[in-house]
């Protein structure tokens, strides 16, 4: 290939996922999506399916292996006839709350006060820094098998979640890790879209925000992470 690839990776949240009682489930397997969550699985897919349809060459897809980003996967899979390709690097952060559910009561048990001493690092889990390493390595790895595929300009997916996804993005644009939760735009099965001018060249790429599922969000109540 002549010249230095170009290349746009769409980092994909999953839809809603089942959880009756509200606990950090982050890396626990069996959660799955809700009906509303497959639909907007289903939404996302159709995005990506419509910008194929008008030009885009979306030629490759990767998901984290945890069942909610799979299922949402499903349907991209099937709209743009492109096989799964699993990768431990875009899944959950690792969490200390992980299967509890979070409320005071539980924050002021004395054996979690250890993990809650650094916020900005987290102390309760992966490092941001760790994260954004991760991501960043399969962000490009992604974005050079897309252009090997299809060539200069061709594009992927990633199929992950809200805080890696986030993280990705604030240190694309330059921005400090450390945030307030509430604060992340990156909502259910949406799409944030890294332009890569050069992939090999360092320099961070251009960050596109859409929200095809944004329809399905009214009544939706959204916790932090996942």
């Amino acid at each position: 290939m002549g010249g230095m690839p170009s290349s746009t990776v769409h980092l994909l949240r999953h839809g809603q996922v089942l959880n009756p009682d509200r606990i950090v489930y982050g890396r626990m397997p069996s959660y799955g999506l809700t009906e509303l969550g497959a639909r907007m699985a289903e939404a996302a897919a159709a995005e990506l399916a419509r910008r194929v349809n008008t030009g885009s060459r979306i030629v490759h897809l990767v998901s984290s292996p945890l069942q909610r980003a799979r299922e949402t996967a499903a349907p991209v899979a099937r709209e743009l006839h492109l096989p799964v390709h699993p990768d431990e690097r875009i899944i959950e952060a690792h969490n200390h709350f992980e299967g509890l559910h979070v409320d005071l009561p539980e924050l002021l048990r004395p054996r979690h006060w250890p993990h809650l001493r650094n916020p900005l690092r987290p102390s309760w889990g992966e490092p941001y820094r760790h994260q954004v390493a991760r991501m960043a390595e399969a962000v490009l790895d992604a974005g050079r098998a897309a252009a090997e595929r299809g060539g200069d300009g061709a594009e992927a997916v990633l199929v992950s979640h809200q805080l890696p996804i986030w993280l990705t993005r604030l240190s694309a644009e330059g921005r400090p890790l450390p945030h307030d939760p509430r604060r992340r735009q990156c909502n259910l099965a949406s799409i944030t879209s890294l332009v890569f001018d050069d992939l090999d060249s360092g320099r961070p790429p251009r960050v596109v925000y859409s929200e095809p599922a944004a329809d399905l969000y009214p009544g939706v109540n959204q916790l932090p992470g996942s």
